[in-house]
């Protein structure tokens, strides 16, 4: 009998996750701290290194006390979270800057700046539409001098959380490749540094952490971090994947053309290719490197998404005698009853902008609705609108990649995936068939995936994640419903550009 047991933790920007799995792919454990942060005052979002390392260790710990003595049979620790932000460190790893994710919007102005300047560069060479870590970079540097003198190490979430627990020399920090597009400073297609992005932005090069490939032991568990968390000492430790990444790999979505439909907090698509495409015509997506050497991901995100639907259902929907979950449920019941159109309601939910292609101004918009709608009418013209969104996307994918455009289906994961007939009207508006699968987090699987390859205890991750993973139902489109809402999609794409510049006007 194999008693490995495989171990990764999730760096959410709220919570921590910690989840062991056996080699077929079993959930044993899944433990989960809250992570503190503060709101100092407007657009200040901060979360202090050591309250990250605290939550990480407590997180750990309680796996640990849960699996008991099967704790020892840990063999590999992975690595997936959070794909954009940045984090100073000095040279003995103590925390300068915070982690410092999109939420924190101080770096703004420079961000504006930045892409009137280069966002060619930016798009051509870092695969972006939005960088984030250049301009959080030029943004500390400047309004903070003092502190960035000190700083040794500039890095992501996941590469500080390594150094901790490995204790590792601040020269051997890592990042890895999957997260190095929304840095904005990196050749994505030779998973390089880009000298030339770097001169241009004035950023020193030893400031960055070494790109390592996503099954690459790059640390073990230190002593220290094993008292502390009652794992054992010496686990090596890989460096894993971004979570939108690590999702395509405990999804099994890993073989060109397929695509992978995140409905979580930034709902998300992603498609796996085999070379590097950028949308030059219209930017409708950005590349991110996939899990290995060779593989890219053409990805489009829609920024708080799932977040702008459990803001409609926490303030306009549920009674304070029902749970979030059941409010959901009773919101799926009602929103089934009505007919696509939403009876003349059009929505608009992008609430904080949009970002392929960039557009700050446009803020959510509701319209045509009348004393007849209810808010399920209001919650339903919010999901089509996204499912607008999203199509739009796979056609600029499929305008760039159109050797994949006629895959079997779309996989759907997160927590959306839970709502039926959300993923019945995703299907109808793409046209495609609309796949859930039987696994509740496949970003934790896919970090533990990683690691098992990382250590030489599978030899081919894609038949492994394919052998360990089903389809729980598919949604097949309603072709009537799907000719309607392409005229409903038509007219999404073409009210963004007549309200953008009246969102604007509405924000002076």
């Amino acid at each position: 009998m194999n008693h490995n047991l495989l171990m990764a933790i999730d760096l959410g920007t709220s919570f921590i996750k910690a989840g062991v799995f056996d080699l077929d792919g079993t959930e044993l454990v899944v433990t989960k701290e809250a992570v503190k942060s503060e709101s100092p005052g407007p657009g200040q979002f901060i979360q202090h290194g050591n309250d990250l390392m605290d939550a990480v260790e407590r997180c750990m710990k309680a796996a640990a006390e849960k699996l008991g003595e099967q704790a020892k049979n840990i063999s590999v620790i992975g690595f997936t979270g959070q794909m954009a932000g940045f984090m100073g460190v000095d040279k003995d790893w103590n925390d300068v800057t915070g982690w410092s994710c999109s939420i924190d919007t101080r770096y703004v102005p420079y961000a504006e700046a930045q892409n009137a300047k280069f966002a060619d560069d930016f798009y051509q060479i870092s695969g972006t539409n939005s960088p984030l870590f250049s301009s959080k970079y030029e943004w500390f540097k400047n309004e903070f001098p003092e502190e960035a003198k000190r700083i040794a190490k500039y890095l992501m979430i996941s590469g500080y959380v390594l150094g901790k627990l490995g204790e590792l020399l601040i020269e051997d920090a890592v990042i890895d490749g999957s997260l190095i597009t929304w840095t904005g400073l990196a050749d994505v297609k030779h998973r390089s540094w880009s000298e030339k992005i770097c001169d241009e932005l004035g950023m020193d090069m030893s400031l960055l952490p070494k790109i390592v490939q996503s099954s690459d032991v790059v640390a073990h568990l230190s002593a220290e971090a094993s008292a502390r968390t009652g794992l054992p000492e010496g686990i090596p430790m890989v460096s894993g994947a971004g979570d939108k990444i690590a999702g395509c790999v405990g999804a099994a979505n890993l073989r060109a053309g397929g695509m992978l439909f995140e409905a979580a907090s930034f709902g998300a698509v992603s498609c796996i290719t085999e070379h590097y495409m950028m949308d030059d015509e219209v930017r409708g997506y950005d590349m991110l490197n996939g899990s290995t050497r060779g593989s890219y991901c053409a990805h489009y995100y829609m920024p708080g998404s799932g977040i702008t639907q459990e803001w409609f259902i926490n303030n306009f929907y549920k009674n304070d005698s029902e749970s979030l979950r059941e409010a959901y449920e009773r919101m799926d019941s009602e929103m089934a009853k009505i007919p696509p159109g939403c009876e003349g309601l059009f929505a608009i939910g992008m609430l904080g902008g949009t970002v392929m292609p960039f557009n700050g101004d446009l803020r959510g918009v509701f319209m045509g609705q009348t004393w007849s709608h209810t808010p399920a009418h209001f919650y339903r013209a919010i999901v089509e609108s996204f499912a607008c969104a999203l199509k739009t996307a796979i056609e600029r994918m499929n305008a760039k990649y159109p050797e994949y455009q006629n895959r079997d289906a779309v996989r759907m994961i997160g927590g959306g995936a839970n709502s039926e007939v959300s993923a019945q009207i995703y299907a109808d508006v793409l046209g495609m068939p609309v796949e859930t699968l039987d696994r509740t987090d496949p970003a934790l699987w896919g970090g533990c995936l990683l690691g098992a390859k990382g250590i030489g205890l599978i030899d081919d991750i894609t038949a492994t994640a394919e052998a360990h993973i089903s389809v729980r139902k598919r949604f097949e489109p309603d072709m009537e419903k799907h000719a309607y809402y392409s005229t409903l999609q038509e007219r999404y794409n073409r009210y963004i550009g007549i309200l953008s510049p009246l969102c604007r006007e509405i924000q002076k």
